[in-house]
C-alpha cells in the first residue's frame, strides 16, 4: 500500500469510528497544577495507579483541543511517571477518535512540553518503541480481528458492516491492527485513553458505554472506572464526567441483565 493510500485509509477510519462503534459493540473545571492532586490509590486491584490516572486528562483534553490545559496535564503526567513514549502513544491514538487535526496539535504541544522540561534540566524517561514488527496485509487483518474479538468479547458483525464493509476492514486492520498491535502501551492504558477521548465528545455516549465494557474485558474493575469518572470531574469537566458515569451505569445494568 502506498503512503497516500495508507493516509486515505487512516482518515476514513477516524470518520468511521464515530459512526460504527456503537452498532458494533452494542448489538470545564480547571486542572490542578500538582500531580499529587490525582486521587491517591488505596488498593492496586480496585484503584487506578497515578500513572493510569494521568492518562485520562491528557487524552480528554487532547480530544477537546484545549491546548493550555493539555500543556498542564502533560506536565503532570510526566511528573507522575509517564514516559515520553507513553504520552506520545496516547496522542497518536487520539486521531482515531478525534481526527488528525486534534492529534497533530496535541503532539505538537507534547513536543513543546518536552523541550521546555529539557531546558529546565528535567530528565524524563523516553520509554520504548513497540517490541515487535507490526504485521502487514492479510496477517494484519488476522491480528486485528483477533484483537477486536478479544477486546469486545465476541466476534464483531452486524448490519452496519454489511452495509459498509469497508469500515469493518478499516477497524480490523487499522485501529485493532496497526494501533492495538503496538505493545509499548498496554491495553488497559489504551482503553482509559479511549474513554477520556470519547467522554468529551458530544453524541458519542453509546461508544463510551461500549468502551466501558471493553475496559472491563481487559481487567479494569467497576471501582476503577468510577475513579476514572472522578478524574474527569476533577481535571477535565463536569459534563465529561457525567457522560462517563451515565455510560458506566448503563453498561453495568446491561451486564446485570444478561
Amino acid at each position: 500500500m502506498s503512503n497516500t493510500q495508507h493516509a486515505k485509509r487512516s482518515a476514513q477510519v477516524a470518520i468511521g469510528l464515530a459512526l460504527g462503534l456503537s452498532a458494533a459493540f452494542a448489538q470545564a473545571a480547571p486542572p490542578s497544577e500538582d500531580p499529587k492532586a490525582m486521587t491517591q490509590p488505596q488498593s492496586p486491584s480496585e484503584t487506578l495507579s497515578i500513572r493510569q490516572q494521568a492518562i485520562i486528562p491528557i487524552a480528554a483534553l487532547g480530544a477537546a483541543g484545549d491546548m493550555p490545559r493539555l500543556h498542564d496535564a502533560l506536565n503532570r503526567g510526566l511528573d507522575a511517571g509517564l514516559t515520553v513514549s507513553d504520552a506520545k502513544e496516547v496522542l497518536v491514538q487520539l486521531y482515531a477518535y478525534a481526527g488528525f487535526p486534534r492529534s497533530l496539535n496535541a503532539i505538537g504541544e507534547l513536543m513543546k512540553v518536552v523541550e521546555a522540561r529539557v531546558r529546565r534540566g528535567m530528565q524524563d524517561a523516553p520509554g520504548r518503541p513497540p517490541s515487535r514488527t507490526i504485521p502487514q496485509g492479510d496477517a494484519l487483518l488476522k491480528a486485528g480481528t483477533a484483537n477486536q474479538t478479544q477486546l469486545v468479547g465476541s466476534p464483531v458483525k452486524g448490519a452496519l458492516f454489511e452495509f459498509a464493509p469497508a469500515i469493518d476492514e478499516y477497524l480490523k486492520t487499522h485501529l485493532f491492527g496497526d494501533i492495538f498491535e503496538r505493545d509499548n502501551l498496554d491495553w488497559q492504558s489504551r482503553e482509559l485513553a479511549t474513554l477520556g477521548m470519547l467522554s468529551v465528545l458530544q453524541g458519542a455516549e453509546s461508544q463510551v458505554q461500549s468502551h466501558m465494557g471493553i475496559s472491563m474485558n481487559v481487567g479494569l474493575t467497576a471501582d476503577q472506572l468510577r475513579q476514572m469518572t472522578q478524574v474527569l470531574a476533577d481535571h477535565v469537566s463536569a459534563e465529561a464526567a457525567t457522560r462517563a458515569r451515565e455510560a458506566l451505569a448503563r453498561q453495568m445494568a446491561a451486564r446485570a441483565g444478561r
